[in-house]
């Protein structure tokens, strides 16, 4: 015959005191624990993209730090949007995060009847990287800094037109940014990517260029474009030397950047421990190597600091696609 055993009831509420002791401790150390299986993280571009590139550089890093495989999950499609709206929709527990492009500061107003809206659904992780956008032109071209582009220009109205690697892309916008601030008119010729651009844009078929650093910095060492200058405010050691189009245009600036997101409602800590890491692989001298080649300058951080770029990037191309009423294709 079993009997139950019965506990005093100060000893119980001791045991009852303990669990929940025990529980609240399990809570704190989910971060400790965190990630106990793979991580998904989602890139909305090709293979092979500056986007992917990242993606598996720093997918890779987070492996080694944080014990559990980071596997890379392209989802192209619409701009970045389909794995935007992939990941917006995830559970919110660390398992699925996004490589942020700087696709999405743009397609918040490029693309006006979207599902999910990304500063309101996105939790900021952390910034990883901004890639200087170049002003170039082919060598044919006669001109030699962005004074004599924009001298040029104006005396040649119609006879100059820029590339880009599609409607709405960073290219596009830095040119558009570009006409709207000088009173040029560049006649924009868009591409289905950076390499059709600057395929055409080597062999003379269009004149300038406002390509990031990363797509730009093998021609421009091969002498086959003509750099004038860089787009971010501070010069750029990729090219030591160049000039920024912000000494030429006050407040003139358009360059690319790339952080990490994850669904918003993810637990702080295991957003503060991504955070950690990220940074943590920004000065690791393998990862900086790789960076620089890419003609990127490391974007470290808090959360926050990457949630306030993306609200002002969001808010400055906005403007700008309205000014210029471009439509997504």
């Amino acid at each position: 015959m079993s009997h139950a055993v019965r506990l005093p009831r100060r000893e119980f509420l001791h045991l009852a005191a303990a669990a929940a002791a025990l529980a609240a401790g399990a809570w704190s150390a989910r971060a400790d624990t965190y990630p106990s299986r793979p991580v998904h993280l989602i890139v909305g571009f090709a293979a092979g993209s500056t986007t992917d590139i990242l993606g598996r550089l720093m997918g890779q890093w987070l492996s080694r730090r944080l014990g559990q495989q980071f596997v890379i999950e392209n989802r192209p499609g619409a701009g970045g949007n389909l794995g935007a709206e992939a990941m917006v929709r995830a559970a919110p527990d660390g398992y699925t995060l996004y490589m942020v492009p700087p696709a999405v500061a743009a397609n918040a107003t490029l693309y006006p009847n979207l599902s999910f809206n990304f500063i309101r659904d996105a939790a900021p992780v952390a910034g990883v990287v901004r890639v200087p956008n170049v002003v170039e032109v082919n060598p044919s071209v006669p001109v030699n800094s962005v004074s004599e582009l924009i001298a040029y220009a104006k005396a040649n109205p119609g006879k100059l037109s820029f590339a880009s690697a599609g409607i709405g892309t960073a290219s596009h916008l830095a040119g558009e940014l570009f006409n709207r601030i000088t009173g040029v008119n560049l006649a924009h010729v868009p591409y289905r990517g950076d390499g059709p651009a600057m395929a055409d844009l080597v062999a003379g078929q269009v004149q300038v260029g406002f390509a990031t650093m990363t797509a730009s910095i093998a021609f421009i060492r091969a002498g086959k474009l003509h750099p004038l200058a860089v787009c971010t405010i501070k010069r750029s050691d990729a090219l030591p030397g160049l000039p920024s189009a912000s000494e030429f245009i006050p407040g003139y600036e358009a360059s690319s950047w790339f952080g990490i997101a994850a669904p918003k409602d993810t637990p702080a800590d295991i957003i503060e421990r991504l955070n950690r890491e990220t940074n943590a692989g920004l000065v690791d001298p393998a990862i900086k190597v790789r960076l620089d080649d890419m003609g990127g300058m490391p974007l470290d951080g808090s959360p926050a600091d990457f949630g306030k770029l993306i609200a002002d990037e969001t808010d400055k191309w906005g403007k700008v696609i309205r000014d210029a009423n471009i439509k997504a294709e």
